[in-house]
């Protein structure tokens, strides 16, 4: 039995620890939103987080992922009906075209901007190097990102940390 969260979702699922965490995600759990491309961890397709961290699911094994905290393409989004500042650019930029690289693109870009919100066009192509987009949006890619940037919310600062 394999323990995994999933978008703040607990599950317990039989499945062999050496399965790629990407089959488990779409077979065992039904979220289809992540891709599989190559197989091998080079195109991006299945890129999803764990831990805050741009993960290739399709060569990330279950037992390296078990009481992780792993967020998917279907878990971005802040609530129901409401958009993440990337998932809003993309539409704006017309980034999707056939859409298949799209999950993988925007959790990389948010795993980016998690840990940089700010990023600089060299930040960018770096954390995004390896996401192949077969339509070649990078161009469009690389605008969402920076308008996302602009659109993110402002994380509070405590009094201690002002401070200092």
């Amino acid at each position: 039995m394999t323990r995994l969260k999933v978008n703040g979702v607990e599950w317990e699922i039989e499945v062999d620890p050496s399965t790629p965490l990407l089959w488990a995600i779409r077979e065992q759990l039904d979220l289809t939103g992540t891709k599989f491309g190559c197989g091998v961890g080079q195109c991006g397709a299945c890129t999803l987080r764990v831990n805050g961290q741009s993960t290739r699911s399709c060569v990330t094994p279950l037992a390296a992922v078990e009481g992780a905290e792993i967020e998917t393409i279907e878990g971005l989004a802040p609530s129901e009906g409401v958009l993440h500042p990337l998932q809003a650019a993309w539409i704006e930029h017309q980034v999707p075209q056939c859409g298949y690289c799209q999950s993988g693109q925007l959790m990389s870009a948010a795993a980016l901007l998690d840990v940089n919100p700010n990023p600089t066009e060299e930040e960018i192509d770096r954390a995004m190097d390896g996401n192949i987009c077969r339509c070649g949006m990078y161009g469009r890619i690389k605008a969402a990102i920076k308008t996302a940037a602009k659109n993110l919310p402002i994380a509070p600062v405590s009094a201690t940390e002002g401070e200092a």
